[in-house]
């Protein structure tokens, strides 16, 4: 395959891997990234799967796994072939701040997903006492963990869907950057 095909076939969808502790807000997020209005959800016990448009030639496939102690078992099984993992943080649960600080270290610690950039989603901005981004950015020692990939905090609030186009954007810009560096790594290997 020459280079000006590689060119042709730009990317066009990436896969987002959005992974948390069970209550930090995933899959209202997935509704509100979707839907844009209010409606209660489950504890997902498995998965829920979502395509979402970003920019008109740009679809993310957002994975949101269920994050209760016996899903996240399974979480490895989902890294693979992953362009962007979206973890969602609650920033008013000062409790479980350091549980959910070790699942993370743990996900990206694993050589699947060595390179793919992260967006922490301090979610829950709404509540009181809740953590700001810079707070999460340094309780989550992001400089130290992510200092091999494009990461960025933003913090949002799923209720209100304050923060979230930001985020939105922020993924599919770091995706398609990613998917980019991956293709043009594949090119090179084939010359």
């Amino acid at each position: 395959m020459g280079l000006q095909n590689a060119k042709a076939s730009s990317v066009k969808r990436a896969n987002i891997l959005m992974l948390g502790l069970d209550s930090a807000g995933k899959s209202t997020l997935l509704c509100k990234f979707r839907y844009k209005d209010d409606f209660l959800t489950m504890p997902t016990i498995g998965f829920n799967v979502d395509m979402i448009e970003a920019g008109k030639d740009f679809t993310l496939t957002v994975w949101d796994v269920g994050g209760q102690k016996k899903m996240r078992e399974l979480w490895n099984n989902f890294l693979e072939d992953t362009d962007g993992l979206l973890y969602v943080v609650d920033s008013s649960d000062k409790h479980r701040l350091e549980e959910s600080r070790r699942e993370f270290e743990l996900i990206l610690k694993n050589e699947s997903i060595k390179n793919v950039p992260v967006v922490v989603l301090a979610n829950k901005q709404d509540l009181p006492g809740a953590l700001n981004a810079e707070e999460i950015t340094r309780r989550f020692k992001m400089k130290k963990y992510c200092s091999d990939r494009n990461w960025y905090v933003q913090p949002c609030c799923a209720i209100t869907a304050e923060g979230l186009p930001e985020a939105l954007q922020r993924v599919a810009t770091f995706a398609r950057q990613y998917s980019k560096s991956k293709e043009t790594f594949t090119t090179l290997k084939e010359l």
